[in-house]
């Protein structure tokens, strides 16, 4: 009987000395690309200590205004499609790799999905009708894969905002189909006004949020940048009850990296890897300790990971500069 109180009071006060920290989402954005994936390509995944992986197969809008949505086609990369979102899921798992399944929109020239707005209720009606089939067609892959988490869509605020009715019937569509756990990815200033978290299970958050205006933001500049944000975010999820996820995040390697982080064209090109790695550094240490903090998906990882990124790319991947260690470091603690 003292062996066995001795071994309680060992392994209770053992276990009270190492401080518990759960797990999170430590995501990394698998960008669609031309051809299959093996296990070469989910190396670098797993060697960053991620755990989930989002996957974005495609569809394809001509314009703003323009009502059809063109999705799994012969036209497309392999990668964009529902056989090539389920090939890469398949060899994520063997890695023991979760996923969110993250179908995306890409309207021609780049123009930005949140503006997606149409002029009549005819093509209202055959926007909603396209965007049905587009999503219910990788609703159908996520329960067939049992994937961790659905997302319903990504930065669509005005198609958001006039059509609440049917976002609504739609989730409920979705959920006939899919059993596992749902988000939506609304843009950093769109959140707040998204009128269906109930109906979800996280709040998902595209975390582009304005930081400092520093050529190369410092990491304590960073996050007294964040002091104006977090609270917003921490009270809707607690209003809610709802874990918040940052369905994106992440920072280009140039100067100025933290005053618009969501500006993705190539007028930006002055590499600053320090600005990269501080603001990133910054976002981590604000929020991964949260309780209230589902986790994120870094924007973005290619499968080719010796042929992207470096030292003197000046785009989002932190694949092959200094913020992959940041990165692979949070990630390790929370994994």
């Amino acid at each position: 009987m003292r062996i066995v109180v001795v071994f309680l009071v060992v392994l209770i006060f053992g276990c009270s000395a190492t401080p518990y920290k759960p797990s999170k989402i430590n995501g990394v954005s698998f960008v669609a690309a031309r051809d299959i994936v093996d296990s070469t390509h989910v190396e670098p995944v797993v060697k960053v200590n991620a755990n989930y992986a989002a996957i974005m197969p495609f569809g394809f809008i001509k314009n703003l205004e323009h009502p059809e949505i063109i999705h799994n086609t012969d036209r497309q990369w392999f990668g964009e499609t529902r056989a090539g979102a389920e090939q890469y899921i398949s060899e994520l798992r063997k890695a023991n790799i979760k996923v969110m399944i993250k179908p995306q929109i890409w309207v021609w020239k780049g123009e930005f999905t949140g503006e997606i707005m149409m002029t009549t209720e005819t093509d209202w009606k055959a926007l909603e009708d396209s965007y049905t089939s587009f999503i219910l067609e990788y609703a159908d892959l996520a329960e067939k894969v049992n994937a961790e988490i659905f997302c319903i869509g990504t930065e669509l605020e005005l198609f958001v905002k006039f059509r609440p009715t049917y976002w609504s019937q739609l989730i409920e569509k979705i959920k006939t189909i899919y059993k596992g756990k749902l988000t939506y990815a609304a843009n950093w200033n769109e959140f707040a006004k998204t009128p269906f978290w109930d109906k979800l299970d996280y709040i998902g958050i595209d975390a582009y949020f304005p930081l400092s205006d520093k050529k190369t933001p410092t990491y304590e500049g960073c996050l007294k940048g964040w002091k104006s944000h977090k609270p917003i975010i921490e009270k809707l999820s607690k209003q809610l009850d709802r874990p918040i996820l940052f369905t994106e995040y992440g920072y280009r390697s140039v100067d100025y990296s933290g005053r618009q982080p969501w500006v993705s064209d190539h007028t930006m090109r002055d590499v600053n890897l320090e600005a990269q790695v501080n603001t990133t550094k910054a976002l981590l240490d604000t929020f991964w300790h949260e309780d209230w903090f589902a986790g994120g998906f870094v924007w973005k990882w290619f499968i080719m990971h010796d042929e992207v990124g470096g030292h003197d790319n000046p785009m989002f991947t932190p694949q092959n500069k200094p913020v992959e260690a940041v990165l692979s470091k949070k990630y390790a603690e929370y994994n």
